[in-house]
């Protein structure tokens, strides 16, 4: 039987095949075949089967089923101890993994708040942009609309008197015509 070996746990294979094929046979005269490994350390006495007839073999078995069973206890004791250790091990790193994800979350708002305040700052410096460009074109348009104004008065008077001049010509033509037609 091939059996493997943890160290520091026993598989409940192991615990079987070490206690119980080292436990004294009654039905049998010879005792069964150990199995063993090479790394473990657990001890336990063999018992011969032809020892002790009667009322001697009684308190032996009595004593191997003792010991057998306070072994059992101890180991079941110490599985039991590495069990819980194990447990407590995995709830710290479950804890640890969540103080992790609390702290990273904390970071997370840190950031998104540092960002959206210095989004607002940025947004504000270009209002303050946009408003000066606004006022600039602003100042220039004015500048342009007067130059326009002024334009459109010239354009204004010159058409005034460029009509005045029409109507002397106009008038003049029709003062000649006329005197023409009498000569």
């Amino acid at each position: 039987m091939l059996v493997s070996y943890f160290p520091g746990k026993l598989t409940d294979l192991q615990m079987d095949a070490f206690f119980f094929d080292k436990l004294p046979s009654t039905s049998q005269s010879t005792p069964k075949p150990r199995h063993e490994t090479s790394q473990m350390n657990v001890s336990c006495p063999q018992v011969d089967p032809d020892e002790g007839l009667g009322t001697d073999h009684d308190s032996t078995s009595e004593r191997s089923s003792s010991m057998t069973m306070s072994t059992d206890e101890s180991q079941e004791h110490q599985i039991s101890s590495r069990i819980d250790d194990i447990g407590k091990k995995v709830q710290d790193l479950v804890g640890k993994i969540n103080d992790s994800r609390t702290m990273d979350q904390t970071i997370m708002d840190n950031f998104q708040d540092k960002l959206v305040e210095k989004v607002g700052e940025i947004c504000g410096q270009m209002k303050e942009h946009m408003y000066t460009v606004y006022e600039e074109n602003s100042h220039a348009m004015q500048a342009t609309l007067q130059e326009l104004t002024l334009v459109l008065e010239s354009c204004s008077r010159l058409n005034t008197e460029l009509h005045t001049v029409s109507e002397a010509l106009a008038g003049l033509n029709r003062g000649l015509t006329l005197h023409r037609s009498t000569e």
